[in-house]
Formats: structure tokens, sequence, C-alpha cells
């Protein structure tokens, strides 16, 4: 990735998670979904490619689908909670 090349989110819906490949290293948000909340389970970003803000970008997509897709959010993941807090209006889609 260079620095003005942003990756591309793509949702795998199969495989319950929002994902990109950068440099061939593959960073992922996933989720489970049940009745109506994406429960959002794990973020990973390969050591290699940390501060990139890659991991928020996959979160904020995550979000966003939850979103348009009416869904409500469960942050699990402890990057997800932070990025939550630090993105008030991401605080209506979170649920318990």
């Amino acid at each position: 990735m260079s620095e003005s090349t942003e990756p591309v989110i793509v949702h795998n819906a199969a495989a319950s998670r929002f994902e990109t490949k950068v440099n061939g290293l593959l960073c992922v948000a996933s989720y489970h979904l049940h009745n109506g909340v994406m429960d959002m389970v794990h973020t990973g970003v390969p050591p290699a490619l940390e501060g990139r803000g890659i991991a928020g970008r996959l979160v904020a997509a995550a979000l966003d689908h939850a979103r348009a897709q009416g869904l409500k959010v469960r942050p699990s993941c402890s990057y997800v909670a932070v990025y939550m807090r630090r993105h008030p209006d991401t605080l209506d889609l979170q649920t318990r």
C-alpha cells in the first residue's frame, strides 16, 4: 500500500468478516451475526502493517455495513470498543 492508495475493503460474508490484503498480508475484522446483532469479535492486522490505520478502515466498513443493514453492533473486540468510543457517531449502533 503506497501512501496514496487506500486498501480495498471487501465484505466476505461467507467468512463473516471484512478483509483486505496489503503487501500480500491478510487483515480482517471478524463478526458473528445473530438476531440482528453483528458481534464484532476480532480485528487482526499483521505486525508489519500496524500503525497504518488499516484496522480502523476495516471497522469503519463493518459499522457502515451494520448501519446500512439496520443491524446493532456488540463490540466484543476491544479494538472495536475503543474505535466506537473515539467515533461517537457510531455509538447509536451499539448494543450490550
